[in-house]
C-alpha cells in the first residue's frame, strides 16, 4: 500500500497526538522557542524596513518555486516550516509597513499593536461572544469608547469591529436599509427585498467603490444610484443634495456621504449634508474609511463637522489608526437597529440571544480577537499621540506637495489631508514616472484616474514616516521625472 493511502494512526509511540502531526503541544519550551524565532523573523524584517527596497524583488515565478511543489505526504516539524516560509515568502514582501510606502492608504502597524496581535494569536481567542471569550468582548466594548470619542461619534451609538471598510460600509447600509423599510412597516429581514419597496440610494457622486459594492451585495444594485455633484475637490454640493432629494419621490431613502475622497482627501459638509437628508426622511451613512481620523486631530477637526449627526459610520483602523490589517469599524446611532439588521441566532450558541455580543454587530461568527491590537494601539498613542499622528502625515502631505511643486510637478488637488494627486504634464508621461518610481524603490506610490487625468497618488499614512523620507521620496520622484 502507497503512503498516499495508508491509514493514519494519529496517535503514535508516546501517545501524544501532537507529536503524530509535528506539533510540539507537550513541550512548552519547544512552542515559546517556535514563537521565539517567529518573533525574531518578524523584528528582522521591520528592521530592515528604513532600507529595504519599498518593491518586492521576486517575480512570480521565482515565488512559485519556493512556495510551490507538491505537498508532502508526511508532517513536517514546525521550526522547519517556519524557516520554509520565512525564506520563501522574503522575495515577494513589499516594504508596506515601512514609512516610504505612499501607495493605496497604508499604515504600518504600531509597536504595540503588533505585539498585541502576536499575543491574540497565541491566546486563539474566538469573539463571538462574551461566553467565548469575555476579555475580548471586554476589550472591543472599552476600545469602541474610545474610538467614539476620538471621532466625534456619540457615546450611544453601536460599535461592531469589522475586517475594514468594505464590511463597515455593509454593516452600516444593511442597518440602514433594515431602519428605511421598518419606517414603512416591512421587515426586511424576514421578507426580504422581493415586493419590498424601493429604496432610494442617493450618493456622492465620487464615492469609494466599495460603497457600490455594499449595495450589490445588499441587494441594491448600482443601476439606480442617483449621484450628487461635487466640488472642484469632490466634496459633496449641499444644494444638489437638497435638489436630488427635492426631486424625487418621497419614500424610505439612504444617503451616502464621505469624509475622504478616496484620490483627493476631501470631506463632505457633513452638518449640513445630515440635516438635510434627515429633514427628508432618510438615512445619513458615512464612509470614513481614513478622513473620519480628522475629528482626532484639533487643527483638522472642522473638516467633518457635524459627524454626530449620521445615523452609521464606517471606518479603518489599519489605515491610519497603524493596527495590523483585518481591522475597521461599524458604528450606528441607533444600536437596536444594528443588532437586528447584523445579528442572528441558534438554539447551540450559548449566550446569543439575551445581551448583544460582539457578533451581533458585525457580519462574522468565527472571528479572531481583532480588538485587542486596536485597544493596544490607543494605549500607546493617548489622545494625543493620535492626534499628533494624524496632524504629522497631514503636513508631510504638504511637504510632498510643496515640494514636488517647487521641482516643477502640478499638483492636482486642494491638500487637506494626507492625501495629493500629481500631475507630470500628459497621461503616458505620468504612468511613465509612476512605473519608475515603483521600479526604483525608493519610495511606492501608485496611479489613478481622477476628472479624466492620469496622476500619480500618494497617501501618508504611516506612523514612522519622517521629513526625511519625503524629502528622499521627493528627490527620487523629480530624478526619475525628469529622465522622462
Amino acid at each position: 500500500m502507497s503512503s498516499r493511502n495508508r491509514p493514519v494512526n494519529v496517535i503514535r509511540g508516546d501517545g501524544n497526538p501532537g507529536r503524530a502531526w509535528g506539533v510540539p503541544s507537550g513541550s512548552v519550551d519547544e512552542f515559546a522557542e517556535l514563537l521565539n524565532r517567529a518573533a525574531s523573523a518578524a523584528s528582522e524584517f521591520r528592521a530592515t524596513l528604513p532600507e529595504r527596497p519599498v518593491a518586492p524583488t521576486a517575480d512570480f515565478d521565482a515565488l512559485h518555486k519556493g512556495f510551490g511543489g507538491p505537498l508532502q505526504d508526511e508532517p513536517l516539524p514546525p521550526r522547519e516550516v517556519l524557516e520554509e516560509l520565512v525564506k520563501a515568502a522574503d522575495g515577494g514582501l513589499v516594504a508596506s509597513a515601512g514609512p516610504r510606502y505612499f501607495g493605496f492608504v497604508i499604515g504600518g502597524s504600531l509597536p504595540a499593536a503588533v505585539a498585541a496581535d502576536v499575543v491574540a494569536s497565541g491566546w486563539d481567542q474566538a469573539a463571538f461572544n462574551a461566553v467565548l471569550s469575555p476579555a475580548a468582548a471586554v476589550a472591543e466594548e472599552c476600545a469602541g469608547a474610545w474610538l467614539k470619542d476620538l471621532l466625534g461619534i456619540p457615546t450611544t451609538a453601536s460599535v461592531g469591529f469589522v475586517t475594514g471598510a468594505q464590511a463597515a460600509n455593509t454593516v452600516g447600509l444593511a442597518a440602514g436599509r433594515h431602519h428605511v423599510l421598518a419606517e414603512i412597516g416591512w421587515d426586511v429581514e424576514r421578507d426580504g427585498l422581493i415586493g419590498a419597496p424601493a429604496v432610494r440610494i442617493v450618493a456622492n457622486a465620487e464615492r469609494h467603490a466599495t460603497v457600490d459594492r455594499s449595495l450589490r451585495l445588499l441587494g441594491f444594485g448600482t443601476a439606480g444610484v442617483e449621484p450628487v455633484r461635487t466640488d472642484a475637490n469632490g466634496a459633496i454640493e449641499v444644494a444638489d443634495l437638497e435638489r436630488v432629494l427635492g426631486d424625487g419621490v418621497r419614500g424610505p431613502t439612504i444617503v451616502c456621504l464621505q469624509a475622504g475622497n478616496v484620490n483627493t482627501g476631501a470631506c463632505d459638509d457633513l452638518r449640513g449634508s445630515c440635516e438635510i437628508a434627515h429633514r427628508y426622511g432618510a438615512w445619513a451613512h458615512v464612509d470614513g474609511a481614513f478622513g473620519l481620523w480628522a475629528a482626532a486631530s484639533p487643527p483638522r477637526a472642522h473638516l467633518v463637522d457635524g459627524v454626530e449627526l449620521a445615523d452609521s459610520w464606517g471606518c479603518d483602523g489599519h489605515k491610519w489608526l497603524n493596527v495590523p490589517y483585518d481591522s475597521g469599524f461599524v458604528f450606528c446611532a441607533r444600536p437596536e437597529v444594528h443588532v437586528r439588521a447584523a445579528s442572528y441566532t441558534a438554539a447551540y450558541l450559548v449566550g446569543s440571544g439575551s445581551q448583544p455580543g460582539p457578533s451581533d454587530l458585525v457580519l462574522e461568527s468565527s472571528r479572531r480577537a481583532r480588538g485587542f491590537a486596536t485597544w493596544a494601539a490607543l494605549r500607546q498613542l493617548g489622545r494625543n499621540g493620535v492626534a499628533d499622528l494624524v496632524e504629522r502625515c497631514c503636513l508631510l502631505a504638504q511637504r510632498f506637495a510643496e515640494g514636488l511643486s517647487d521641482g516643477g510637478a502640478h499638483i492636482a488637488n486642494d491638500v487637506v489631508l494626507n492625501q495629493v494627486l500629481v500631475d507630470f504634464g500628459d497621461d503616458a508621461r505620468t504612468d511613465r514616472v509612476i512605473d519608475g518610481v515603483q521600479r526604483d524603490g525608493t519610495c511606492w506610490m501608485g496611479g489613478t484616474t481622477w476628472r479624466g487625468r492620469r496622476l500619480m497618488r500618494i497617501s501618508v499614512s504611516n506612523w514612522s514616516t519622517t521629513d526625511a523620507d519625503v524629502d528622499r521620496s521627493i528627490e527620487a520622484i523629480l530624478r526619475i521625472a525628469k529622465q522622462e
